[in-house]
């Protein structure tokens, strides 16, 4: 089926840690390297243990990763499809699982897989996978998010407010709470402008995802 857009509304619920983040694996793989979308079961687990554009770090097993797709096939967030050579691979079902558009499932993607965020580091990371030409076309895609219930705000309107999706079981929303608020009473330090914060990290996680796909070719050379 290709990912487009429906006219039912969202059925999303919330999703365990290792699902989220085979979700965002799949969705960004669909955007950034189509060619070799559907995914194996090997590059999911690559994909979901990367040391780049990930928040936090895992270190998932076939295993895990199996249990994760289960969840995402029970739920209707992943299908498995028949591969060249009879090999299974996946595919996310997230446009019409969310009920969005390329935008929504960009901003989406990068809040299932580096958590909460502000509009200017979700606008950096997710132009690589939709582009978003300003701060205010940000804006746009969180409100309507906001209003089909899949992002909420986590600290107040203004400078570096941040963003998380709603995703989140009971007993992980509560953690993150509580972390959010131990930080936003911590003294606040200097910071260099958000603009060249962003694009740092941006250029970071570009250089990282570059040595990582060399030592991935090296790997294969090798063996």
């Amino acid at each position: 089926m290709n990912d487009e857009t429906s006219d039912k509304k969202p059925t999303a619920v919330p999703l365990s840690q290792n699902a989220r983040r085979v979700l965002g694996v799949l969705v960004e793989k669909a955007k950034t390297t189509p060619d070799h979308y559907p995914l194996t079961l090997a590059a999911v687990i690559s994909g979901s243990n990367q040391k780049s554009n990930r928040s936090p770090k895992l270190d998932l097993d076939d295993e895990d990763a199996l249990l994760a797709l289960d969840e995402l096939r029970r739920v209707g967030a992943a299908r498995e499809v028949q591969g060249s050579g009879r090999s299974t691979k996946y595919r996310h079902a997230a446009y019409e699982w969310l009920d969005v558009e390329s935008p929504g499932a960009a901003v989406m993607t990068e809040l299932l897989l580096r958590g909460p965020q502000t509009l200017g580091e979700i606008r950096t990371r997710a132009s690589r996978m939709y582009a978003l030409v300003d701060l205010d076309a940000v804006k746009t895609v969180i409100d309507e998010l906001v209003a089909k219930g899949l992002v909420e705000p986590l600290t107040p309107p203004g400078r570096g407010q941040t963003f998380s999706h709603t995703l989140y079981p009971p007993e992980e929303r509560q953690y993150l709470e509580a972390k959010v608020a131990k930080e936003s009473s911590a003294p606040a330090s200097p910071k260099r402008s958000a603009d060249a914060v962003d694009q740092l990290v941006a250029r970071l996680d570009s250089v990282t995802e570059r040595i990582e796909s060399l030592e991935k070719r090296l790997a294969e050379l090798e063996s």
